[in-house]
C-alpha cells in the first residue's frame, strides 16, 4: 500500500475509534476531493476531513501543506456534497485535518508497511471554517 491510501485508512480507524461512522471516502466533485466524510454517531455532526502524510522533508510538515487554495476547494466540494445529500444540510459541519509526519525519508509512491516507521500524528479540529466570502461564492 502506498502512503496516501495508508494514511486515509489510519485516519478512518482513528475517527471510528472516536465514535465516528464513515459516510463517504474520497468524495469527488468538479471542485476537488475530500478524503473522508464522517458522521458522529450520536449527534447531527458531519466532519469533512483532509488527510495529509509526509515523509521527512526540509520543506514543511503535513499540516502546513493544506493551503488556502486547498481549503477553498474543500469548502466548495463540501457544499456540493450537501447539495447532493440534502438530508445532511441541517447537520453541524466541521473541517478537520489529520496529519502523519514521518521521521524517515522514503518514496511515498512505493509499497511500504508504514505502520513500522516512526511518525507523529495530529488531528486538527476546526482547521478552517466555512466563510462564503472566503470561497468567493
Amino acid at each position: 500500500m502506498t502512503l496516501g491510501p495508508w494514511a486515509e485508512r489510519e485516519a478512518l480507524k482513528w475517527a471510528q475509534q472516536q465514535g465516528f461512522v464513515l459516510v463517504q471516502a474520497n468524495y469527488h466533485s468538479r471542485y476537488g476531493e475530500i478524503d473522508l466524510i464522517v458522521q458522529y454517531a450520536s449527534e447531527q455532526s458531519l466532519l469533512f476531513i483532509e488527510v495529509k502524510a509526509r515523509s521527512k522533508t526540509a520543506y514543511a510538515q503535513a499540516a502546513e501543506t493544506v493551503s488556502i487554495h486547498k481549503q477553498r476547494k474543500m469548502l466548495k466540494t463540501a457544499l456540493h456534497f450537501l447539495h447532493a445529500h440534502p438530508h445532511f444540510q441541517q447537520y453541524y459541519c466541521r473541517f478537520d485535518v489529520i496529519c502523519f509526519d514521518f521521521y524517515q525519508r522514503f518514496a511515498k509512491s512505493l509499497q511500504h508497511e508504514f505502520s513500522n516507521f516512526t511518525y507523529d500524528s495530529q488531528w486538527i479540529e476546526n482547521a478552517f471554517t466555512f466563510d462564503p466570502e472566503f470561497i468567493n461564492l
